[in-house]
């Protein structure tokens, strides 16, 4: 397996385009999440964004599914499906999407909680759900600029999971991050808490989606009838952040990221470099 998951130089700089392109329609998807909006609008926001730049929504091509995101609320971890019911006020909402511009592809996530000035309290528990998993997965990234293999990113995630003494948070063992290239999911699988096994190589071509999916509660879930919708057994709230990084010879950059990580990465020390030609 660890052979072949390497790319080019050539290959790693054709994935900056769908990395960018997933970024640019999160961030409109972002900008319009509000109380009174559908996610099947936040739907048709991302797609615009993805087929307005010349690509294709890579979710579009997994079978069975007809949408350009994913959108998860409250119980729901991933792979929501978008739907008519509109966004209340304190709902914790995660939103997945990807691109695929010639031939490569880009993922990511992010999670916000709307705002509900009736209920601070609740709206200050699940953002910190939402920010404990980002920052984790922050530490996952920068783990990536200094480790010699990848289950490295396994152990920086979980330690700052379980560094929240008050709160007993679940890591989702069941669905783990990946390789991401032609396909959309590719080996190797990036692990999001400690395994024994070390992993393969941190070196340059290797490309990954880092993606912890962190609940308030237990780990167990289940998948609705639709098929897709996975939610935690006993209802506690979820959130979910993802983003595509790769690792070339100049250094580390984050594709789905507007400014390559930068901002995300300056708290650990990491400054990213961009992909040249």
């Amino acid at each position: 397996m660890a052979k072949g998951i390497y790319k080019t130089p050539a290959q790693v700089l054709a994935m900056v385009a769908p990395g960018r392109i997933t970024a640019d329609a999160l961030a409109a998807v972002r900008a319009a999440a509000q109380a009174g909006v559908t996610t099947l609008e936040l739907d048709a926001i991302a797609e615009r964004v993805i087929r307005d730049a010349g690509a294709v929504p890579n979710f579009m091509k997994e079978p069975g599914y007809t949408h350009t995101i994913c959108a998860s609320v409250n119980e729901a971890v991933v792979h929501g499906i978008p739907n008519g019911r509109p966004l209340e006020p304190g709902d914790i909402l995660s939103i997945d999407c990807g691109a695929e511009f010639d031939g490569w592809n880009g993922d990511a996530a992010f999670t916000i909680v709307i705002p509900d000035p009736d209920r601070p309290e609740l709206v200050a528990e699940r953002e910190r759900l939402s920010s404990v998993t980002e920052r984790s997965l922050w530490a996952g990234i920068a783990s990536l600029a200094t480790a010699k293999h990848l289950n490295t990113i396994g152990a920086a995630i979980e330690d700052v999971i379980d560094a929240d003494r008050d709160v007993r948070y679940g890591i989702l063992e069941d669905y783990v991050g990946h390789g991401i290239g032609r396909s959309m999911h590719e080996d190797p699988p990036v692990f999001n808490y400690r395994v024994r096994q070390r992993g393969p190589e941190v070196k340059p071509g290797l490309v990954v989606a880092i993606e912890p999916m962190v609940t308030g509660g237990s780990i167990d879930t289940r998948t609705l009838d639709d098929g897709w919708t996975v939610v935690t057994d006993d209802g506690s709230m979820a959130a979910h952040w993802e983003h595509s990084v790769a690792i070339h010879a100049d250094g580390i950059w984050v594709l789905t990221a507007e400014d390559g990580g930068a901002a995300g990465l300056a708290p650990f020390g990491v400054v990213p470099t961009p992909v040249r030609s």
